[in-house]
């Protein structure tokens, strides 16, 4: 009987040595500005943020009016303090809440090469402001349950050694984590609320204002939420947003919502006039109070959609070089100098 040969071990291969990657080159500043800055007019759009504003205000004060009026006819004493009562929720649910809305600050992310430098330094500015807004909005206030206390600690330790990579890494973990769920929390509560009020009213006028000065303050808590607002350009979309729901609400409340269904039921309720008028009550109350919920969430969702996006655009500018290389100053010194020798040329002998 012949052995078979045992098989001869295979040579060890060498253990794969890793290479080294190579850091990717920072964006420039001039591929940032091709890829998210767009062309905006920031003067005209502060200008028709403003408008908007006070044609919201004015929808409000005039709304607000009419009911003290109406009043006024019932009673003249009841009118007086209905007008008083109407003045100071007009002063604590439009012109408060737009005041803190306007006076927080933003981050600038539509740029040039030009203000890029100066936009960093401000975002980084605005960072520390947020932090430090986070941390004692922590401190002071027990249960609210907005923010994972743990990341705050973290964000407080980077705060105050002067960590600005860190401060950034601790926000972006709150707004991934505690503040997209709280952000949903307060959306879905609003929206909550305006149905409900809408049920309730059954007044046209009266939901018009319960739906902008819900929406208004959806926006002003979401903005206190994040610690910055949008931008003027998205703030004005925003408003223009509010103003439509608004209108909206004023339609749905002058519609016989209920009588159309209830006849087109047929003879179901017919000879039974207080059942038909009771389900004409609930189907209109339920119908005016979904649409109106639903404009609420629709605020909500834009403006943290907007407050993400200006978030991520900032950090991206945060990482671009906006520093001038040695290679693009030879190269524009070289353009200058063959421009200069051909106007030399061009120029006419004295």
């Amino acid at each position: 009987m012949k052995r078979k040969k045992q098989a001869e071990p295979l040579p060890e291969l060498p253990e794969p040595t890793e290479q080294p990657t190579e850091p990717k080159p920072a964006m420039t500043v001039y591929e940032y500005e091709r890829k998210y800055a767009k062309r905006e007019n920031a003067r005209g759009a502060k200008l028709i943020l403003r408008l908007i504003a006070a044609v919201i205000g004015i929808l409000i004060f005039v709304c607000l009016f009419l009911l003290s009026l109406r009043m006024y006819e019932i009673n003249r004493y009841a009118g007086y303090a209905t007008g008083g009562v109407c003045l100071i929720l007009y002063i604590v649910f439009f012109i408060v809440p737009l005041v803190k809305i306007l006076r927080t600050g933003y981050f600038i992310t539509n740029v040039n090469a030009v203000s890029a430098r100066k936009a960093q330094r401000h975002n980084r500015k605005l960072r520390r402001e947020i932090a430090d807004k986070i941390i004692d909005f922590t401190a002071k206030v027990d249960g609210a349950g907005w923010y994972d206390s743990e990341t705050v600690g973290k964000l407080a330790i980077a705060a105050k050694t002067g960590d600005d990579e860190g401060v950034k890494r601790h926000l972006t973990a709150l707004y991934k984590g505690s503040v997209k769920k709280s952000a949903r929390g307060l959306i879905f509560r609003s929206a909550l609320k305006s149905a409900a009020y809408s049920a309730v009213s059954q007044n046209a006028t009266l939901d018009s204002v319960l739906v902008v000065t819900v929406n208004l303050q959806l926006i002003k808590d979401l903005v206190y939420l994040y610690g910055f607002r949008p931008s003027d350009a998205k703030l004005l979309r925003i408003f223009a947003i509010v103003l439509s729901n608004s209108l909206v609400a004023y339609g749905l409340g002058g519609m016989n919502i209920g009588r159309t269904v209830v006849q087109t039921m047929g003879n179901a309720v017919k000879g039974i006039p207080i059942l038909g008028s009771a389900i004409a009550a609930i189907v209109d109350s339920s119908v005016q109070g979904l649409v109106n919920g639903t404009l609420t969430t629709v605020i909500g969702y834009q403006t943290v959609r907007y407050l993400n996006r200006e978030y991520r655009l900032q950090d991206i500018l945060d990482g671009v070089d906006v520093s001038c290389s040695e290679t693009e100053l030879e190269e524009d010194c070289a353009d200058l100098e063959k421009e200069l020798k051909k106007k030399k040329k061009l120029a006419p002998a004295v």
